[in-house]
């Protein structure tokens, strides 16, 4: 294992050691060692150890802040495919949950490379059924959430692959697990996947997009800054605590903007809304006392408000959404959300196993669970 490998582990075993209990971080230390021993001298088609891959996956995964069970299940992941080692042999060292979920990785790996060699001209059918068939077989969506983990840094070395492998892994991608990440809530994993797939599938129009950002990095730097700072000091005035962020909208997400755009007979320079500004407060009052000193600073445009948090999505995802003409007359989006809703709005189902079952701290408990029965029925 090189030192750039050694650095990986040592900062997973620092992040999780953050939030599990001392048992949880000896699982995950222990499932490390036993992967950097199993996948001794194997290398990827990059030319880096195979020993890269699943800490990058686990990485994704503490980065969700999943329990030591599914940490220890993304360091494991490959080990019984890739190195014969047998799901007794994980069950007796890691215990059965950890087998499991191992063992499903596997299964929907297989399920994946099947349904790539027998593709026919139905390939959305054929999308719907794999993507149905991923979460009947994931009996713990847990393993889902490590296959995610695995699609994501597969996309980010995809370079090494042939052209032909890198259409179809791209496609894949694009039709079953950007989808899948988007209806278990997990935005951040979601929009990294449409936008790598995207990189391969079309690479003239993100090219295109990702050239026009750069060129504009600066101003549009520069314009976030002014508007945060004017923002800030009205929230302090109003006497709340908020963080605000600003943030391009990523490359997939405008090359779709632009498409519905192109239909409607408009061009790309009509495409106002590729700034947003996220504000982070502790409670919902304050969404709301924040939204009112928004409209407040700027004029809101017509028919561009949705209060998700009276009305949430199936996801449940919640947050206030305006479009307001900020400084320079230069149309903006602004998203209004608690801290909490902002976990769930970027960690999808990954945030309820942060809520112990039963406890009585959390009054929406109940309703999370009948979120997650639904999706298993789904």
């Amino acid at each position: 294992m090189t030192t750039k490998q050694q650095q990986i582990g040592e900062a997973l075993l620092k992040r999780v050691s953050e939030y599990l209990p001392e048992k949880g971080v000896a699982l995950v230390k222990d499932a490390l060692e036993f992967a950097i021993a199993s996948h001794d001298g194997q290398l990827r088609r990059n030319g880096d150890p195979v020993i890269t891959h699943p800490l990058h996956a686990a990485e994704t995964v503490a980065a969700l802040q999943l329990d030591a069970s599914t940490i220890a299940g993304a360091l494991l992941h490959d080990v019984q495919e890739d190195c014969d080692v047998t799901n007794e042999e994980i069950s007796k060292r890691f215990g059965s949950e950890v087998a499991v979920m191992v063992e499903g990785v596997t299964k929907l790996s297989q399920i994946s490379g099947q349904a790539a060699e027998a593709r026919s001209g139905e390939e959305h059918i054929q999308a719907e059924n794999l993507r149905k068939m991923f979460l009947a077989m994931a009996q713990d969506l847990r393993v889902v959430i490590i296959k995610l983990a695995d699609r994501l840094h597969n996309m980010k070395t995809l370079f090494a692959l042939p052209s032909d492998d890198q259409q179809r892994i791209a496609r894949e991608t694009m039709e079953i697990y950007a989808p899948l990440a988007a209806r278990l809530g997990i935005w951040e994993i979601k929009w990294q996947l449409e936008d790598l797939a995207f990189r391969y599938l079309q690479p003239d129009q993100y090219k295109f997009i990702a050239e026009m950002l750069d060129a504009k990095r600066e101003v549009r730097e520069k314009y976030v800054a002014e508007v945060t700072g004017v923002l800030r000091q009205e929230l302090e005035k109003a006497d709340i605590k908020a963080e605000i962020q600003g943030r391009a909208k990523h490359i997939y997400s405008i090359y779709q903007k632009m498409e519905k755009y192109a239909a409607d007979g408009r061009s790309v320079d009509e495409i106002y809304d590729l700034l947003a500004v996220r504000v982070l407060v502790e409670t919902v009052t304050d969404c709301y006392t924040a939204l009112g000193v928004v409209h407040g600073l700027w004029r809101p445009l017509p028919n561009a408000f949705d209060d998700y948090i009276a009305s949430p999505k199936e996801s449940m995802y919640q947050a206030l959404h305006t479009t307001v003409m900020a400084l320079s007359a230069q149309p903006l989006e602004v998203q209004i959300r608690t801290y909490d809703m902002h976990r769930t709005a970027e960690y999808g189902i990954a945030a309820h196993w942060r809520y112990k079952e039963g406890s009585k701290r959390d009054v929406r408990y109940e309703e999370r669970m009948a979120w997650l029965r639904q999706l298993m029925d789904w």
